[in-house]
């Protein structure tokens, strides 16, 4: 196990437990979990304590994020190498965990997302203000700050240009929080009594200082000449993930489906089926396809076919979270109540 110092320090003095694998060669079927004909659903790592999201980094590992057994760390980082027998015994392989904050707080991480192309993972405050990106040297650098809430599940993304999407949400209890007197670009926002979401790309590898103020970056949505008084006010857009191409996709908390396009307007592409979506997850197929994982309360994967089609690919889920495809179209779910990752595929 890798200790992280809060917030950028290099791990120096870390303790890796030793690296073994199970004697079982392939994964045992995944009891209780339920899958569309046609699928099979199995167990690919056990042991892990309450893993909540998920991505896959360059070298095709598994990146997991998990709470930990005892609750005692912001939230800590495992790798898993799916190459070898499976299922993984997790409490047999390294990882990195990283503290709280020195402060009174003990905000958590909820949620993650990997650059593709270097790395670095980005992982966001669940119910906080900040985002943090952690690289291959186990520096935990602050990217943004000052956000009003950003809450678990997939509230950030990267497109594919590698800048980094998220949802800043403002309830309607609250106000535009800011250190300081919100500029000329955002003083709209107060005057129309707007509560959120707030939208923002940024490019962390741009040359310029981290980390950023969301409280004085100028949002990709809403856009002032898109708002209209006659709409209803989009207080309640949670998850977000981008598309092969430059469309980012948006799912609201009573299960709408919305896609924003190059030309500023946010549509509606489908209405899932009622309920309460709470930490909710996305993720894009290559072929368009948009995966929902529903949270814990619904416990179930819906596909978006590229037509709008909804068909349900999973029920019965243990408390599911974050929701990733590998380079084979596997598509992998942790199982936050029972301590695992599943991965569902097509039936042989």
């Amino acid at each position: 196990m890798s200790r992280l110092p809060w917030p950028s320090n290099v791990v120096g003095c870390a303790v890796w437990l030793s690296l073994m694998w199970c004697v079982a060669s392939n994964p045992r079927p995944a009891s209780g979990a339920e899958v569309a004909p046609g699928l099979r659903v199995d167990v690919v790592a056990t042991g892990l304590p309450r893993p909540i999201q998920l991505a896959v980094d360059p070298r095709g590992r598994l990146v997991v994020l998990g709470l930990g057994w005892s609750g005692d760390a912001a939230g800590e980082i495992y790798r898993l190498d799916l190459r070898g027998p499976l299922p993984i015994d997790a409490a047999r392989v390294p990882r990195v965990v990283i503290p709280f904050a020195n402060e009174p707080r003990k905000t958590v991480f909820g949620s993650l997302v990997v650059d593709p192309r270097s790395g670095n993972l980005y992982l966001g405050e669940e119910n906080g203000n900040r985002i943090y990106r952690l690289g291959d040297d186990q520096r935990l650098q602050a990217v943004a700050v000052g956000l009003n809430h950003l809450l678990g599940g997939t509230a950030l993304t990267l497109d594919r240009h590698g800048r980094l999407i998220f949802v800043d949400y403002a309830s309607p209890e609250s106000h535009l929080r800011s250190e300081t007197p919100l500029p000329p670009s955002l003083s709209w926002l107060v005057d129309e009594g707007y509560r959120g979401p707030l939208v923002f790309r940024i490019d962390p590898t741009e040359e310029r200082p981290l980390p950023r103020r969301a409280d004085l970056l100028v949002p990709i949505l809403p856009r002032r000449e898109i708002t209209r008084p006659d709409r209803e006010p989009m207080w309640r857009l949670i998850s977000v993930t981008a598309t092969p191409g430059d469309d980012l996709v948006f799912l609201s908390s009573v299960g709408e489906v919305l896609r924003l396009g190059s030309d500023g307007e946010l549509r509606l592409v489908v209405r899932l089926p009622a309920g309460h979506y709470h930490r909710t997850n996305l993720t894009t197929g290559p072929d368009g396809s948009i995966f929902v994982c529903a949270g814990y309360q619904i416990r179930q994967i819906f596909r978006i076919s590229p037509a709008g089609s909804v068909s349900i690919v999973a029920s019965e889920l243990g408390d599911p979270g974050g929701i990733v495809l590998d380079a084979t179209g596997a598509l992998y779910v942790p199982e936050s109540a029972l301590h695992r990752i599943i991965r569902i595929t097509p039936a042989p």
